[in-house]
Order: structure tokens, then C-alpha cells, then sequence
């Protein structure tokens, strides 16, 4: 899965999110159900292990981190890029647009490089 789709499908949990939390706000006590789109995400992001049976835990544990060492760091690098552009959006005190816009116009920008 390239970046930009990884980007994509970060925004989109993240919108999730937001309206799992309004939902939430406007209906308290109320379960609201979740999509499934993290373990999705993680399902598709991270590499299926093979272990050698004989492997020491030593080599498990190794062999486990060099697999999912680079999904874990691209997942976190997505989330953390969204979250600082939301928070500079928030920092410039912007009242003229909502998290909704601002996740969807950043969907559209990693869209649009995926699609250059």
C-alpha cells in the first residue's frame, strides 16, 4: 500500500473519529458502533510473519520488529502528520472552516498525489 492510500485511509478513521465523537456528544449513553477501519488498516499495512520453529525468543523478537518496524513508523508518521495540520489550522485561529473540511482537503491533496 503506498503513502498517499495510507494518508488517505488515516483521514478517513480520523473523520470517523469526529463523528463518532459528535455523535457521542449529541446522543450520551448511546453505544455508537465503529466501522472496523483501524484493524482494516492494520490488516493491510502490516506484513504477515513467517518464524523459523526453532528461533530463540531473541530471534522471534527480532525478526518480529524488523517486519513491523517500517508499516508501525509510515502508520504513525500518517497520524502525526494529519494531527499537526489540523493543530496549525487551530493554532491560526480559523473559525471559517471544520475539521470535516480540513480532513477532507488533505484527503484530496494525498489523492491528488497518488493520482500525479
Amino acid at each position: 500500500m503506498e503513502r498517499a492510500e495510507i494518508m488517505q485511509r488515516v483521514v478517513g478513521i480520523l473523520t470517523e473519529a469526529v463523528e463518532v465523537r459528535r455523535q457521542a456528544r449529541e446522543n450520551p449513553g448511546v453505544e455508537v458502533a465503529l466501522t472496523g477501519a483501524v484493524s482494516a488498516l492494520l490488516v493491510e499495512t502490516l506484513p504477515k510473519i513467517e518464524l523459523p520453529a526453532d528461533a530463540s525468543a531473541q530471534e522471534t523478537t527480532h525478526l518480529i520488529t524488523e517486519a513491523l518496524a517500517p508499516a508501525i513508523v509510515t502508520l504513525a508518521n500518517c497520524f502525526a502528520y494529519a494531527f499537526v495540520h489540523l493543530a496549525e489550522v487551530h493554532d491560526e485561529g480559523r473559525s471559517d472552516t471544520t475539521t470535516a473540511e480540513v480532513l477532507r482537503s488533505l484527503s484530496l491533496q494525498f489523492a491528488r498525489r497518488d493520482g500525479a
